[in-house]
């Protein structure tokens, strides 16, 4: 009997939800063969099967939580397909003298399931970063019996080696916590409602947007750009680009490319913190931020800055329709220096966006409307105008830095025609 665990994903991800099994038990499976998709806080991603077999138990149901290294199914080797195992056909003295292991065998694992019910029980009540769940593991330590120093509750792979040397002490008022919810929700509510599970990515992005708000100095600029001369620009060169590159030329390409001159100028917009160091990034990934059914993803143009205006609309392009077909790879999603969000499809007319840390700068992009605008010598002309807004991290980068930052991308925009020809 041969066990299917949840692999190694990635460094990042060390834990996540059973979404859909792709075969039911029973089955005959080959090695190689995809068996489960699993949620992560990324991606969806496949657990293939190492053995060929039949699928003789699923342990974690669709909905569970999980981790790496976890059983979540069994495969026998020997047996066949739509029926039990293959000893069946075997005489009966064999039986016989297989019967007590094999009872011996159930019982032990009915142990280990109840055992590993309770230990996720106890994991998933505790709220903790994957790096933190990973030392852990790695240390032997329940997490439940460690006192987090983050103020949100969230423990972090310093409060695991401090319990590991004994210097935290157990959580105690936790059995408390646990009850109020319950009884909250029965109460809280006197007409009807309807309760859903938060998906894993969910959750993800919830904390991931606190945690930010808590960690980063985040500031908001804002500005506005006369559109006049892009709209011009695309009128005049949308046939000619189409029949030429096979694709349509959008506003994402001039936005991209704004960026990244004003990234050059201004490098701390470019950079995070790691520890006590500010790490400068010598290269130009842009996240460009795409809403789906399961929530926003951000999945990045590598290298934008060496792509000309063709090839970033067809990368963006292509982005677009694996986030929308749940077909991004984690590879897709990491590694990104800087983020464009553009809540103007969805006829945002301003916001302050949020920051995709570690990155520490996120331009958003809001509606294009009409506006009577006085021009400089003093005539008043109806324009179409888009407000910007940069949300940046102001532990490096200073309001001086931010605002003309944001100028400068507001100068590009509005001479596009240097922009597209220097590329």
């Amino acid at each position: 009997m041969k066990e299917i665990k949840i692999p190694e994903l990635a460094e990042s991800i060390t834990e996540g939800t059973i979404a859909e099994w792709l075969v039911k038990k029973g089955d005959r499976i080959e090695k190689g063969d995809p068996v489960v998709e699993l949620e992560t806080d990324k991606v969806n991603v496949e657990v293939n099967a190492d053995n060929a077999g039949v699928l003789t138990e699923i342990i974690c149901e669709e909905g569970t939580d999980v981790e790496v290294g976890d059983v979540i199914a069994k495969v026998d080797e020997n047996g066949e397909s739509g029926g039990e195992a293959s000893d069946e056909k075997e005489e009966a003295p064999k039986e016989e003298a297989k019967e007590e292991p094999a009872k011996e065998e159930k019982k032990e694992e009915k142990q280990t399931q109840q055992q590993d019910t309770s230990e996720d029980t106890n994991k998933h009540d505790v709220i903790a970063t994957p790096a933190a769940r990973k030392r852990a593991r790695e240390l032997g330590i329940d997490l439940s019996k460690i006192q987090p120093r983050d103020p949100l509750g969230r423990i972090r792979p310093e409060d695991v080696d401090s319990a590991s040397k004994g210097g935290n002490e157990p959580k105690e008022s936790k059995p408390a916590k646990k009850e109020e919810p319950k009884k909250s929700e029965k109460t809280e509510f006197e007409k009807p409602v309807e309760r859903m599970k938060m998906s894993r990515r969910r959750q993800t992005i919830a904390k991931r947007l606190v945690e930010v708000q808590h960690e980063a100095a985040m500031l908001t600029t804002f500005n506005e750009v006369d559109m006049t001369a892009i709209m011009k620009l695309r009128s005049e060169r949308k046939e000619k680009f189409v029949q030429k590159h096979d694709v349509k030329l959008g506003f994402m390409s001039f936005f991209t490319k704004a960026v990244i001159g004003a990234l050059k100028e201004f490098p701390l917009l470019n950079a995070e913190i790691q520890d006590n160091e500010l790490v400068l990034k010598k290269f130009y990934d842009i996240g460009i931020a795409v809403s789906t059914e399961d929530g926003l993803v951000v999945p990045v143009v590598r290298d934008a800055d060496k792509l000309d205006f063709a090839g970033v609309e067809k990368e963006i392009g292509n982005l677009g329709k694996k986030a929308q077909n749940k077909e991004l790879q984690l590879n897709d999603l990491q590694g990104g220096s800087f983020t464009i969000t553009n809540g103007g499809t969805f006829g945002s007319m301003l916001s302050t966006p949020i920051l995709n840390a570690p990155q520490v700068g996120i331009l958003g992009m809001h509606n294009i409307q009409k506006r009577a605008m006085v021009m400089p010598d003093d005539s008043i002309e109806v324009r179409p105008m888009m407000y910007l807004a940069l949300s940046y991290d102001h532990r490096i980068v200073d309001g001086k830095d931010a605002v003309q930052f944001l100028v400068r991308i507001k100068q590009l925009l509005e001479d596009p025609y240097d922009l597209l020809l220097e590329g």
